[in-house]
């Protein structure tokens, strides 16, 4: 059987208590995922970039995202954190990284700022959720 390429994957999301665990089922889907190997670029709550202004933030968020095959956009928290994911998102496009959102379970609106993006939208389930990342990773 061949090597699993390894993926570097950013997942855009917030530290708040009710978004985060989203963040942290995503990162289980995915070390749970058979036959799929990846490393976490993300910046989770325990883990933090120890930075002190925007300007830093930013500029730890760009080295983050910089080495990446895809960036994987939680549609659903777009709208109340939307500076913030928005500056993950143009990051994310300067490089010319495929953005892949993903529809939180039970959501029927989508942000047309993240489909607007986004090379693929998928629902909140692990086969189609690493079926486009092996899709469109770089």
């Amino acid at each position: 059987m061949p090597e699993l390429k390894t993926r570097d994957i950013f997942i855009s999301h917030v530290w708040r208590k009710e978004q985060n665990s989203e963040y942290y089922r995503l990162v289980n889907f995915l070390n749970g995922a058979s036959n799929f190997a990846w490393r976490n670029y993300s910046v989770p709550e325990h883990d933090p970039l120890g930075v002190k202004t925007d300007k830093d933030l930013r500029d730890a968020l760009d080295r983050q995202i910089k080495p990446v095959n895809c960036v994987l956009v939680v549609s659903g928290m777009y709208v109340n954190h939307r500076k913030w994911i928005q500056e993950e998102i143009e990051i994310a496009k300067k490089y010319k990284k495929p953005i892949i959102g993903i529809v939180p379970w039970g959501q029927e609106r989508v942000p047309t700022e993240v489909q607007n993006v986004a090379v693929e939208m998928v629902n909140w389930n692990t086969s189609s959720i690493i079926a486009a990342i092996r899709k469109h990773s770089l």
